[in-house]
């Protein structure tokens, strides 16, 4: 019996741990809220004329700055671990706040993502460094804009407008930062299944599934 316990810890455990770990599947049933009832975007022009709301919209927020094209490498991480997979759900939008003035840049990175994508849901609102540093504050994070007025991480948005994360033991995952792709397809990935799998379940509650989500 001892034998069997022994044989059990040193080899069959740390095997279960590892597959529990490496699976990636986040022990949330429900999406913490970090920062409840966030502002809607203004009337800020959009890259294609649209106007553009938070509200009723699962929403990946992001900040690109005045480096937009320099940093474009991220909204295509953003773009392969994320945005293909889920593009195709309508309630499902992936909005970046720029600064005026970057609108040709926000062309240009559009344009390369549509040679492989349908870029239907990428949408690039346009506002001056105060509106964008006034909006970005009100969301209540821990780390700041940076001097560009932009951040490589991006954040969840509900449809009501709560920013959504992890609150950990002695952190809270406010956003996930599109330069790691690893970020992207494990915690991001994670998260945003759970935030959709808790729209799918209202749905199915109220015998009202849609494809939407």
């Amino acid at each position: 019996m001892k034998k069997n316990i022994v044989l059990f810890v040193l080899f069959i455990l740390p095997i279960v741990a590892y597959l529990f770990f490496a699976s990636g599947v986040n022990g949330f049933t429900k999406l913490p809220t970090v920062t409840p009832n966030t502002a809607d975007l203004g009337n800020w022009h959009s890259l294609d004329g649209k106007k553009v709301t938070l509200n009723g919209k699962v929403t990946v927020l992001g900040f690109s700055g005045t480096e937009l094209l320099r940093n474009r490498g991220n909204f295509f991480n953003l773009n392969q671990k994320i945005y293909q997979t889920y593009h195709t759900f309508k309630d499902v939008q992936f909005v970046v706040i720029c600064p005026i003035g970057t609108e040709a840049d926000a062309k240009k990175v559009v344009d390369a993502l549509a040679a492989f994508t349908d870029v239907a849901q990428w949408r690039f609102v346009f506002a001056s460094p105060a509106e964008i540093t006034s909006y970005h504050s009100q969301l209540k994070l821990v780390e700041k804009l940076d001097d560009k007025f932009g951040t490589p991480k991006v954040y969840i948005v509900d449809k009501k407008r709560n920013l959504r994360g992890r609150k950990l033991v002695k952190d809270t995952k406010e956003g996930y930062n599109t330069f790691h792709p690893a970020e992207l397809s494990n915690e991001m990935l994670d998260d945003f299944k759970v935030i959709l799998y808790e729209y799918r379940a209202a749905l199915k509650k109220n015998n009202n599934a849609t494809r939407k989500i």
